[in-house]
């Protein structure tokens, strides 16, 4: 275990009181582990606090230390096979539900309010976000794009979004209010401090 100065403690609690737990990702079958462990180094960056993995056509990702940067030690992981499990989940967080799509019902990121509770599923850039999770959904985002290619890397697509969503949360404020219950942030403290 690494020794834990005055320092290191300090920066824990403050990590640890900016992270959102109203917002997450959804990741959706994505197969490569070097995108899956990327997305978890934005997530900790963008301070979420925990990403479900949705995967019913293959096994779940085996994560790339190198790409993470042991990222995923700081995010919680929920991991589900069945749309069900998903759904009930998220919604029992009140969570609006988003799905990363180009067709004509998508709206451009920046008219989705993201300092409401937030999910965004984020699909393969060969298949998309898979049709069954669609008639769920409380609507389609897409990042505006300028040039020839229609489409981002998966993991830059989830850096930008979480981007826009940490946007939004700062110019009120989020950042700057616990979103854990005392008792949940003392918990997850003392686990934090033991990693």
């Amino acid at each position: 275990m690494r020794s834990m100065t005055d320092e290191r403690r300090a920066k824990i609690e403050k990590v640890l009181k900016q992270r959102q737990k109203d917002l997450t990702l959804v990741l959706d079958n994505i197969h490569d582990p070097h995108n899956v462990s990327a997305i978890y180094r934005s997530c900790d960056a963008f301070g979420v606090d925990s990403v479900h993995l949705y995967y019913t056509g293959q096994a779940f990702p085996k994560l790339s230390e190198k790409s993470s940067a042991s990222a995923r030690k700081w995010i919680e992981t929920e991991r589900h096979s069945q749309k069900e499990t998903l759904l009930a989940s998220l919604k029992a967080q009140g969570m609006q539900i988003l799905a990363t799509n180009c067709t004509p019902n998508a709206k451009p990121m920046g008219e989705y309010d993201m300092t409401k509770p937030t999910a965004i599923i984020m699909g393969t850039e060969h298949s998309g976000v898979s049709e069954e999770l669609f008639p769920v959904v409380d609507g389609e985002i897409y990042i505006p794009m300028f040039g020839m290619i229609q489409s981002f890397n998966v993991s830059v697509a989830a850096a930008l979004l979480l981007g826009e969503a940490s946007r939004q949360r700062q110019e009120i404020g989020m950042y700057d209010t616990k979103t854990f219950s005392d008792e949940l942030y003392a918990e997850r403290l003392a686990e934090w401090l033991e990693r």
